[in-house]
């Protein structure tokens, strides 16, 4: 027992700067890790700054948007939308959950001068408050918000708590679908349903935009999607919380 005592004496001396340079060494990468993440921080920050003054440029509004971080759409993804909704020209655009998206898309078609938005909102105050976004605005006459309660859907084996379509004009052939909503705490797969209750009547050549797709929900959404409607060309934008665009064929 003395013996060990005694070497373990005489290698302390050794092994205390052997222990010191680890963890110095791990000090190190640790500041490494924190430069990255203040940098890379910085740069997502900026990039969103000029996706917002974009947006402004785009719009050119005369009245501020609502707060974009949060729940919100990011400022690049309503950037993505107002861009195709200004270049497509979609005679009408269905949006899944409303908010200063409902502005965007709302202000883009009143710029083109053509279409009309119809926005699936579940909650009622939610609701109340786009609707006084878009009579600031001016935008009124160019988007309804429509009460849209989660209500059960029964697709394959399962109930699917998702916006209830009554009050969606059946006969329409949406030409732009946004996809935000609703809150991913509603249920596993929240956005699977939009597929097989919304795709069906999509106008040849529509385009669907999905936010947040980066999340893992979202990427399993898409993939289901892909194999129920295969004709729906897929892609993505470089967006903050990703953007997956989806396109119809055209008629032949």
């Amino acid at each position: 027992m003395l013996m060990i005592v005694y070497l373990a004496v005489l290698a302390l001396p050794l092994l205390l700067p052997l222990y010191l340079l680890y963890k110095l060494r791990r000090v190190h990468l640790l500041l490494h890790d924190v430069r990255d993440d203040v940098r890379g921080g910085h740069d997502r920050l900026f990039r969103q700054l000029e996706a917002l003054q974009g947006l402004y440029v785009e719009l050119q509004l005369e009245h501020s948007l609502p707060p974009t971080r949060g729940w919100a759409g990011s400022p690049d993804f309503l950037l993505e939308v107002a861009r195709q909704v200004r270049s497509a020209r979609p005679r009408l655009v269905v949006e899944c959950s409303s908010g200063v998206s409902t502005v965007v898309i709302a202000r883009s078609l009143q710029r083109n001068g053509s279409g009309k938005l119809y926005s699936l909102e579940h909650d009622a105050d939610y609701a109340r408050q786009t609707r006084a976004q878009l009579l600031r605005h001016g935008l009124q006459d160019w988007a309804t918000v429509l009460d849209a309660p989660l209500v059960a859907h029964p697709l394959g084996a399962d109930n699917w708590p998702w916006y209830d379509l009554a009050a969606l004009p059946q006969d329409i052939a949406i030409d732009l679908l946004v996809i935000d909503g609703p809150p991913q705490a509603t249920h596993a797969l929240t956005r699977y349903p939009a597929a097989p209750l919304l795709f069906p009547r999509l106008a040849p050549g529509a385009m669907v935009l999905l936010d947040d797709a980066n999340r893992p929900d979202e990427q399993a959404a898409l993939q289901r999607w892909a194999a129920e409607f295969p004709a729906l060309v897929q892609s993505s934008r470089p967006c903050e919380k990703g953007c997956a665009m989806l396109t119809a064929p055209q008629m032949p």
